[in-house]
């Protein structure tokens, strides 16, 4: 890796403008600015979030939290085996008054989209986020409509094995830029968290830190911070390691190398510097890459998950040093 002195170092007020929606997110999301921090990541490298836990740890609040920092409009689709396609994307209705058709925009058009519980519901209506998550445009009846800006989708689906669940396709995995859980807190922040409802706290009190032009400019700085070759490089032999790794039936594609390349440009941003270093990779290896691998038989009887094959990766696969 070639000396990154050169770089022109990411300003200040970049990253300082990323610290300040965390923040907004943090006075009320306790105890989790790991998550915080990671959905933020999403959203400047322009990614959807995947959140896999039990109800009740605030993955509603954080999306809600995280949409009123931002100042943007953010809608909840709660996904049940009755959702329909139309229902999230919107409908064409007749107006007799008109004598034409007249397009009803489903939930889908907000800048913040909470799916959920997103594997209560059937292939077929998962299927209908695919097109608006990858191409950020909703079709119906032949005509094209874009979705607002900036835009990121957090999902959540419960453990798959409760009743009443569907597990997500692999192509609509492979849409999600990242993979985390909140998780329970500990004993300290949940005391805080009770203290806070008690005292009449709500999350729409919220204050934006930014708007969406702001986070426009965000985005478009991350997409401008540079990456030397030598950490391209880095990037693409980690996944290509997936697709060999024993135990593994199917490793992560191409579009989780330009996933990874695109959150480690936001998290440089974010950190305040103009140029992403194998740090930035290996910190996001994980989120990036782990829900993108399928084990076979043998990987499953050994007890690996994704995770465990994406942390022997990044102890084994050399990465560039500093000249």
């Amino acid at each position: 890796m070639t000396d990154p002195s050169h770089s022109a170092v990411a300003s200040t007020e970049q990253a300082a403008a990323a610290a300040r929606i965390c923040d907004a997110v943090a006075g009320f999301i306790r105890g989790k600015s790991d998550v915080i921090e990671l959905s933020v990541n999403c959203l400047l490298a322009e990614g959807h979030l995947l959140l896999d836990d039990v109800p009740g740890v605030g993955k509603t609040s954080l999306a809600r939290a995280l949409s009123h920092a931002l100042g943007v409009g953010w809608h909840r689709i709660q996904f049940t085996p009755d959702v329909l396609p139309s229902d999230i994307t919107g409908v064409s209705v007749y107006n007799q008054g008109t004598g034409g058709f007249e397009f009803h925009p489903g939930p889908i058009f907000a800048s913040v989209i909470l799916a959920d519980e997103i594997n209560r519901a059937t292939p077929r209506t998962q299927s209908a986020l695919l097109e608006a998550m990858e191409e950020r445009q909703v079709t119906v009846d032949g005509e094209t409509r874009p979705l607002p800006s900036p835009f990121i989708v957090i999902a959540t689906q419960n453990p798959v094995d409760m009743a009443g669940t569907y597990p997500l396709p692999e192509a609509q995995l492979d849409r999600f830029l990242m993979r985390s859980s909140i998780g329970y807190p500990d004993q300290g922040t949940e005391i805080s968290v009770v203290t806070d409802h008690h005292h009449g706290a709500r999350v729409s009190e919220v204050q934006a830190a930014i708007d969406a032009g702001g986070v426009r400019w965000l985005i478009d700085s991350a997409a401008r911070v540079n990456v030397e070759a030598d950490v391209i490089d880095y990037i693409v032999r980690l996944v290509a390691a997936t697709r060999d790794f024993p135990g593994v039936a199917l490793g992560a594609s191409p579009r989780g190398s330009v996933g990874l390349l695109r959150a480690a440009r936001a998290r440089a941003l974010m950190k305040g510097r103009g140029y992403v270093t194998p740090g930035d990779i290996q910190a996001l290896a994980a989120p990036v890459l782990a829900h993108r691998i399928i084990l076979d038989v043998d990987g499953q009887a050994r007890g690996a998950t994704g995770a465990s094959v994406i942390g022997e990766l990044v102890a084994t696969v050399p990465a560039p040093q500093p000249a």
